[in-house]
């Protein structure tokens, strides 16, 4: 059962990862919402599915926004304990930094159970509902309206575009047309248009006013026809052929799918090397999250030290270090250049013994380890060569 001095520290905790958690997770997201309304801005119809994709966005941030606000949250914490000298009392209570860290022990466990939910159901699921709603939302109809200063595809091979257009996109000036039929090129060009839907919305008329049409005719050149008034009729509204079925990629797959091989009946089976990598991936950073109080609880008592900054700067590194090298891992497991079990748990082994080593080294006297003593040693070193460097006063 938790006792009063736990419940107190979860208590500190849960506040805190709430935060972080939420802050990296909204600055992730509103990064991505700006790209993907830049993407669809020129498709009408693409608009309304930029918050369907941001929602299936989240499972994806979510797995990298857990672990960071989990570090920077413990970090917070024991900082704070350590500043309002709380951590001091504990201490000379006769409980050990061992003790201490069981509580967050336990969270980083149910955060852990959580964690392998997230990658092994959650993401796969939200990863390929992501690429049907936007292959759903470039694929989508065209309205009828433009933009001026902007091209639209409306089907058929055409692609159209006007300097200035009025505030129903549908009246146009100084219009530019390409169309592609049979590999030919056809260019035309209009002082002024009209763009009209069918009542089905399936088709469009446009009229073009004063403007000439050139048409490559590979028997006779170039077909050049200037024209007082031109109307065009075709179908502008294509149905985009049905997205795929989930299972085309090994990141759709769920956690037991992977270890069964893929989906049953795949049109295109998934190398055995893909499936290892990216289950051992998963896997490794599932577990990774047990390991980060071992490296956070040192470094956040060291900061009563003044070591804050330096603490904060090294553990980023550190981890920023253990991301890159199992992405790198898993990449060269995939592709079949190396053993899944070497590319993957090499790095998180190297992560494990450096967090416990700095761990061990802060159990005899907290607040000092092999960070912090390295920090000093290179401190004290800049120091003598600024001092080496600086001219001898001169005597009066």
């Amino acid at each position: 059962m938790p006792t009063l001095l736990d419940r107190y520290l979860l208590r500190q905790l849960l506040p805190a990862f709430t935060l972080c958690l939420g802050t990296v997770l909204i600055a992730l997201l509103l990064e991505r919402l700006l790209r993907l309304f830049d993407l669809l801005a020129e498709n009408n119809h693409a608009l309304p599915a930029v918050f369907r994709l941001i929602a299936n966005l989240v499972p994806y941030y979510l797995g990298l926004a857990l672990p960071a606000a989990f570090f920077v949250a413990l970090f917070v914490v024991v900082s704070k304990l350590g500043d309002e000298n709380e951590l001091d009392a504990y201490l000379a209570g006769g409980q050990s930094i061992a003790r201490l860290t069981q509580p967050f022990l336990a969270v980083s466990v149910v955060l852990s159970l959580f964690s392998a939910w997230v990658f092994g159901w959650l993401q796969p699921y939200s990863r390929y509902d992501y690429r049907a709603v936007m292959y759903s939302a470039l694929n989508a109809g065209w309205d009828a309206r433009l933009q001026p200063g902007t091209f639209a595809s409306a089907g058929s091979g055409y692609t159209l575009t006007a300097d200035e257009v009025d505030k129903t996109g549908r009246q146009l000036r100084r219009v530019f047309i390409r169309r592609e039929v049979d590999g030919r090129e056809e260019l035309t060009v209009g002082n002024t248009g009209e763009l009209t839907p069918s009542d089905d919305g399936h088709r469009l008329k446009l009229t073009l006013h004063d403007g000439q049409h050139l048409r490559d005719k590979p028997d006779s050149g170039v077909l050049d026809v200037h024209f007082a008034q031109m109307d065009s009729n075709t179908a502008f509204t294509p149905d985009a052929p049905p997205f795929r079925a989930r299972g085309g990629n090994e990141r759709e797959l769920t956690a037991p799918e992977l270890l069964a091989g893929g989906l049953p009946g795949q049109d295109t089976p998934i190398s055995h090397a893909k499936l290892t990598g990216e289950f051992n991936g998963r896997l490794a950073r599932t577990l990774s999250l047990p390991l980060l109080p071992l490296l956070a609880i040192p470094l956040g008592m060291s900061a009563k030290r003044g070591k804050r900054t330096a603490s904060l700067i090294v553990a980023a590194v550190l981890m920023l270090l253990f991301h890159n090298s199992l992405q790198l891992g898993e990449s060269l497991a995939e592709s079949g250049k190396v053993n899944a079990y070497l590319g993957v748990w090499l790095p998180w082994l190297a992560f494990a013994l450096l967090s416990g080593w700095i761990y061990s080294q802060s159990l005899a006297r907290p607040g000092d380890n092999p960070v912090t003593r390295a920090v000093s040693a290179l401190e004290d070193l800049v120091a003598a060569v600024i001092a080496r460097l600086k001219p001898a006063a001169k005597p009066k």
